[in-house]
């Protein structure tokens, strides 16, 4: 077997170890906002009800499409849950959460956004609401985003 520098042996694609088990799991990507009106708050929706995790409250969002970019994604959901109208351009990446999600593995991508146009509705949702990222703590959120409030705070404060 050829050696590399330092006596390490050069393997590629070398076979899994007798054992070792490589996990396949389908990745759905979802994208998420984090609306900050002028005071700093930020807009969750509360999950309809016969939905999954119905009456919790969330970042507005949804799946990203197969062969769709994220952010197109992130604008074209908005629009269809809250009537309004985001800028590719004002979205800025916050952070991300990674969660198993049945059968598949979720990566959850929260943008924070300061300017869009309209007024938000609750056109896909049961109710929404202003929050005060301190506030976000006591409310009842889906497991994918409640580490998210503490990135958020992070990304708010900078």
């Amino acid at each position: 077997m050829p050696l590399a520098a330092g006596n390490y042996p050069i393997v590629v694609n070398e076979p899994l170890a007798e054992g070792a088990r490589l996990q396949k799991n389908p990745t759905l990507t979802v994208v998420a906002v984090a609306l900050a009106d002028e005071s700093g708050r930020i807009l969750l929706q509360q999950r309809a009800p016969g939905r999954s995790m119905a009456g919790l409250w969330e970042f507005p969002g949804g799946k990203v499409e197969e062969g769709e970019l994220p952010e197109a994604a992130l604008v074209r959901e908005i629009e269809e849950e809250l009537g309004i109208r985001l800028e590719v351009e004002a979205l800025e990446p916050a952070c991300f959460a990674s969660a198993p999600l049945g059968e598949r593995h979720m990566i959850l991508l929260l943008y924070l956004c300061r300017k869009w146009d309209g007024e938000p509705q609750a056109l896909d949702a049961a109710a929404l609401k202003w929050l005060r990222v301190e506030e976000m703590v006591a409310a009842e959120m889906p497991p994918a985003d409640q580490p998210l409030i503490g990135l958020l705070s992070a990304v708010l404060a900078a």
